[in-house]
């Protein structure tokens, strides 16, 4: 079964972020993705975490995603998200559902997958989650200091995530943007 870590990070809220995964197969080949935005909120920077990595793995995998974002996982677990395509993609309270398009891109790849999710606690020692949050928050300080910069597509009110930088196979990042 492959393996899944995410975090997101964000300075502000809404401010400059960040999002990391880290990828392990049956092998335990190690894959670590990342990216971010000049402004964002730290939900949508969990969210874009879980979409980029599951968008690596193949339709029909059996993968368990660890996240420390209740808002991720509780969506599925919870049946949150079935409640709001349910409800036309309002919450129990009528209010539109926030993200509601990058919970369509993850229902999407969740759809053709085989996920299991799981929550771990942040900061609590968990390796792969202290990387994605290394990652994650280092990437959302090169945002902040203008070292790296987002371009708007599509004319989207929020700019889409920039590209990630992605590692081969196994290689550990030196994370030297």
């Amino acid at each position: 079964m492959i393996r899944i870590y995410t975090d997101g990070s964000c300075l502000g809220n809404p401010g400059a972020g960040g999002w990391a995964a880290v990828i392990v197969d049956e092998q335990n080949y190690r894959e670590e993705i990342f990216g971010g935005a000049e402004h964002t909120t730290n939900n949508r920077m969990e969210l874009t975490a879980a979409i980029r990595a599951l968008e690596k793995i193949s339709a029909g995998a059996s993968v368990e995603l660890f996240t420390d974002s209740n808002y991720l996982k509780n969506a599925f677990t919870n049946g949150w998200l079935v409640k709001w395509k349910a409800n036309g993609w309002r919450t129990a309270t009528k209010s539109p559902v926030l993200n509601q398009d990058l919970w369509q891109e993850l229902d999407a790849l969740i759809s053709t997958r085989t996920v299991k999710f799981n929550w771990v606690k942040g900061h609590a020692g968990n390796y792969f989650n202290e990387r994605c949050d290394e990652l994650a928050h280092s990437t959302a300080q090169k945002f902040q200091r203008g070292v790296l910069k987002d371009h708007i597509e599509r004319g989207t009110e929020t700019p889409p995530p920039t590209p990630e930088k992605i590692l081969p196979r196994g290689q550990l990042s030196l994370f030297d943007l």
